[in-house]
């Protein structure tokens, strides 16, 4: 039997759903299953607090867990920074604590309010109070992709013709249309999220697990064995399907 690998689509901040999504997977391989996770752990939920917190006590126990780094996260991991810092790839106009970015909702879930006309530095003040060493310790460790076999974890995609020692980190973490719009083999079966759409999908080259659970939608575990893949949900496995 092949290898199996687990891989779990953007969170941000829906604690309740990862623990379902996590209770799934225990059910199909076990305590000690190697689980993928696709990045975007923070904004737009309630608890992304809770969630970095039980990823990184996970990783700290040695749990068989790869987390991966998402836009989110580092837009997050800025934030903290000494002198906060903006993420380049945003529209003009658009910041962390944007309402669309969903910046509030994650320093809400450690205890700090961002009132209307509130000075950044004053936010920031805060949030370096609250948000603990060991989160910031966590987001500023992600690794940018994870490969294993014939199989390609990244949160966003890759620029297609690119070799992977020459993808940058802004590519595989906030590219969009050039990637999901290629037709064309890649050297792997690439699995990620940051898109979401309403339920994933297998596109051949491609598995996009972002079903939009940011967004309130459920949150998607696969299962892999080589480039064949399943969905878990509350019955077991279902087939995802290339067209």
């Amino acid at each position: 039997m092949l290898n199996q690998i687990y891989a779990i689509g953007d969170i941000h901040g829906q604690l309740e759903m990862l623990e379902q999504a996590l209770a799934r997977i225990e059910a199909d391989g076990g305590p000690e299953a190697r689980v993928v996770f696709l990045g975007d752990y923070v904004d737009r939920g309630p608890d992304s607090r809770g969630v970095i917190e039980l990823l990184s006590q996970g990783l700290a126990a040695g749990r068989n867990w790869v987390c991966l780094l998402g836009n989110h996260d580092r837009m997050f991991s800025m934030f903290m920074e000494d002198y906060p810092r903006n993420d380049d790839r945003l529209l003009v106009g658009y910041h962390w604590l944007h309402d669309r970015i969903g910046g509030v909702e994650t320093l809400q879930s450690y205890g700090v309010e961002v009132p209307e006309r509130t000075r950044i530095y004053d936010v920031h003040s805060a949030a370096r109070q609250a948000v603990p060493d060991h989160h910031r310790a966590f987001l500023n460790a992600l690794p940018d992709f994870h490969q294993e076999g014939e199989l390609l974890f990244v949160h966003a995609g890759i620029r297609p013709g690119v070799a992977l020692e020459d993808q940058i980190q802004n590519d595989k973490i906030w590219i969009r249309d050039e990637f999901l719009e290629y037709q064309g083999a890649h050297p792997w079966l690439v699995v990620h999220g940051h898109t979401q759409i309403p339920v994933a999908e297998h596109r051949g080259n491609r598995v996009n697990l972002d079903s939009g659970a940011g967004f309130g939608r459920p949150l998607t575990a696969a299962v892999f064995e080589g480039r064949d893949c399943w969905v878990l949900d509350a019955e077991g496995r279902s087939p995802l399907l290339a067209p």
